[in-house]
C-alpha cells in the first residue's frame, strides 16, 4: 500500500460514496475503484460492504480508518513541523467560531502583519466545533461554551457581562437594571439550539422558573439589533456589542444575575502539532482581547 491509496481510502470512508469521493479527489471514478480494490487485496479483507452502487464501511474498514487517520495526521504534522523549523513565513490557519463577528477585530490587526498566512474561517455550533477539532478540520475554535474532550485545551479571551437589549419604547427601557422575573412573557430573539446564547437564556429562564417565549431563532448576529429596534422582541447580547456601531435606538440594560455572562475562549487540540501560523494567530487573539479588557477597565 502507498500514501496515495491511504488518502483515497480515507476520503471514500468518510463520504461512503465513490462518486463523490472521486469528485473531491479530482480523479476518475474507475481509477479510484481500482485503487481501493488493490488496497483491499493487499490487506486481505474487504473494507466496505457493497450493495449495488452504495457502499458502507464495515468493521474491518472502521478499524483500519482509525489507524489511517492517526498515521496521516502524524505525517501531516511532521511536514508542518519541518516547514516551521525551516523558518517559512507562510502557512494556513483554520478557525471555527460560533459568530464570525468576534474575529473581525483580531483579523484586522493580524492579516496585514502576516501577508503569507492563509486564514480560513467557518461557523459552527459548540458541538460542531468540537467535532471539527477532533477530525483535524480546524486548528482553533473560538467558543463561548466549554468543548468537552480530554485532549482539548483552551485559554480565556474575554469574560464579559451579557446585557438585555430592548426597543427604545419598551416598558423596561427606563429601568437601567432588570431582574429575570421582569422578563416573564416577553418575546425573545435568540439563536438555534447548540449556540451559547440559546444555552444561556434557557438556563437562566429555567433557574427562574419562567417559560421562554422565542419568536425568532437564527445565526445572523448582525441583524439582531435591527430586529429588536423593529419591536419584534428582546435579546441577551454580550457587552462587547456596546462597542459596535448598531445605528439603532436599542436600549442596553444590566441583568441582575451573576450568571448572565459570556466567557469567550480559544481552544485547540493538545495531542496534535499546532503550526506556527496557528500558534501566532492564537497568541495574537489572546493579546488582542486582553488589551481590550485592560483598556475597558481603565475607562470605567
Amino acid at each position: 500500500m502507498d500514501l496515495l491509496a491511504l488518502r483515497y481510502f480515507q476520503t471514500v470512508a468518510r463520504l461512503e460514496h465513490v462518486g463523490r469521493a472521486a469528485e473531491k479527489l479530482r480523479v476518475a471514478q474507475p481509477s479510484l475503484s481500482r485503487t481501493l480494490a488493490r488496497l483491499e487485496n493487499d490487506l486481505g479483507v474487504p473494507l466496505f460492504d457493497r450493495h449495488g452502487r452504495r457502499i458502507r464501511l464495515n468493521r474491518f474498514g472502521a478499524a483500519f480508518l482509525r489507524r489511517v487517520d492517526r498515521a496521516l495526521a502524524e505525517l501531516d504534522d511532521a511536514r508542518q513541523e519541518l516547514d516551521d523549523a525551516a523558518g517559512l513565513e507562510r502557512g494556513t490557519v483554520t478557525v471555527a467560531a460560533e459568530s464570525l463577528l468576534v474575529l473581525t477585530e483580531p483579523l484586522r490587526t493580524f492579516v496585514p502583519g502576516h501577508p503569507l498566512v492563509d486564514v480560513r474561517l467557518s461557523q459552527a455550533s459548540g458541538e460542531g466545533m468540537a467535532e471539527k477539532l477532533r477530525s483535524g478540520d480546524v486548528d482553533l475554535c473560538v467558543t463561548s461554551q466549554p468543548l468537552s474532550d480530554d485532549d482539548i485545551r483552551s485559554q480565556v479571551l474575554l469574560d464579559e457581562r451579557v446585557m438585555l437589549c430592548v426597543p427604545s419604547g419598551h416598558r423596561l427601557a427606563g429601568r437601567g437594571r432588570v431582574a429575570l422575573s421582569d422578563l416573564a412573557g416577553e418575546p425573545f430573539l435568540t439563536t438555534r439550539p447548540g449556540y451559547w446564547q440559546r444555552a444561556l437564556v434557557e438556563r437562566l429562564f429555567a433557574k427562574a422558573g419562567l417559560d421562554l417565549h422565542i419568536v425568532c431563532e437564527g445565526d445572523e448576529a448582525a441583524v439582531l439589533f435591527q430586529l429588536i429596534d423593529a419591536g419584534l422582541g428582546i435579546a441577551f447580547v454580550p457587552s462587547l456589542g456596546l462597542r459596535a456601531d448598531t445605528s439603532t435606538t436599542v436600549v442596553w440594560l444590566e441583568v441582575d444575575d451573576p450568571e448572565c455572562r459570556r466567557v469567550l475562549s480559544v481552544a485547540w487540540r493538545e495531542d496534535t502539532y499546532l503550526s506556527a501560523a496557528a500558534r501566532r494567530f492564537r497568541d495574537h487573539a489572546v493579546e488582542h482581547f486582553h488589551a481590550q479588557a485592560e483598556a475597558g477597565s481603565r475607562s470605567e
